[in-house]
């Protein structure tokens, strides 16, 4: 696979990850499976990240709505009971910063996708070691 190199605030994207990282942390069972997948696109002119769990996923409805303000599709839980209701609205904010795409899609099998694209900077094939 390539290494996939994005230009942007350090800072900044890693806490695009955590706050995605976080929520499956947050708002899936205990136990549940969850991946994190990176690559490139097929054309190879953005680096794409992808954040699954197998959880209980959102109907189509708060799908529309998770990267609103203060949105939460739960609405039994609020800031005490965890979650202010902007980490997925940060994380779009951050990565439309970085001239990015986000995007949520049911995970096949049951549970929520995050997607993320960022323009790539460099993706160099690495030579397969001996």
């Amino acid at each position: 696979m390539p290494d996939v190199v994005v230009t942007g605030d350090e800072d900044r994207l890693r806490q695009v990850l955590a706050n995605l990282v976080g929520n499956v942390v947050r708002h899936t069972p205990a136990g549940t499976p969850a991946q994190l997948a990176v690559g490139l696109t097929d054309d190879g002119a953005r680096g794409v990240v992808e954040v699954r769990d197998h959880g209980p996923g959102v109907s189509t409805e708060q799908a529309q709505h998770v990267f609103e303000r203060f949105y939460r599709a739960d609405s039994s839980r609020n800031r005490a009971s965890g979650g202010s209701g902007l980490g997925l609205a940060i994380v779009a904010a951050i990565v439309g910063a970085h001239d990015g795409h986000v995007a949520v899609r049911d995970t096949p099998g049951g549970g929520l996708t995050v997607r993320l694209e960022v323009p790539v900077v460099v993706a160099a094939v690495t030579a397969p070691s001996e």
